[in-house]
């Protein structure tokens, strides 16, 4: 798959942990399928694709949901994968830490809700290493690395409830279409 091969040769060499972890993300991404249906392949693309804002290639803004959707739009990659891709993990609201929040909203539409919340899945029950985990570890792995009182540390404890509404809203689809299955 194309994302696949672009988040690799931006992310696999400088930043082979990163890599790991979105390949992780899009294996998370590939389990949704049961309710996403056609659109299954739409997220793993995002999924896979979501954190490219981090290679020093791409770095223009230091935000790296923007710096990656930017990077994308020139690509003129589907634009429902470029959302997802600004908007992943609840980045509007580090964005505001950032003072960033009124530039990634003017150029970067929210994409459907349940999407946003799949990908709000799978990125936060992955580790930076691709394993599984769940959203209270991960939320406080990414407190420990960064720190309580950086502006990630502060904007992940802000959006821990939304991290873990959108986990349980996917869990409860998944629940919901195994036991129709």
């Amino acid at each position: 798959m194309w994302a696949y091969e672009l988040a690799e040769s931006l992310l696999s060499t400088e930043l082979p942990r990163r890599w790991a972890h979105s390949q992780g993300v899009a294996g998370r991404a590939r389990e949704l399928s049961l309710i996403l249906g056609p659109e299954a392949e739409l997220l793993e693309s995002a999924a896979v694709l979501h954190d490219i804002g981090y290679s020093p290639r791409l770095t223009s803004t230091g935000f790296h949901p923007l710096d990656g959707a930017r990077f994308l739009r020139n690509e003129q990659v589907d634009e429902r994968v470029i959302r997802l891709v600004a908007h992943h993990s609840c980045a509007l609201l580090e964005a505001e830490e950032r003072g960033l929040r009124q530039e990634l909203e003017a150029e970067f539409p929210l994409e459907e809700p349940h999407l946003v919340d799949a990908l709000i899945y799978c990125d936060m029950t992955t580790t930076p290493d691709g394993t599984s985990t769940t959203t209270p570890a991960r939320v406080a792995e990414i407190v420990g690395r960064y720190g309580p009182d950086s502006i990630v540390g502060r904007f992940i404890r802000r959006a821990e409830p939304e991290i873990e509404a959108a986990a349980h809203r996917v869990e409860e689809r998944l629940s919901q279409a195994r036991t129709r299955a």
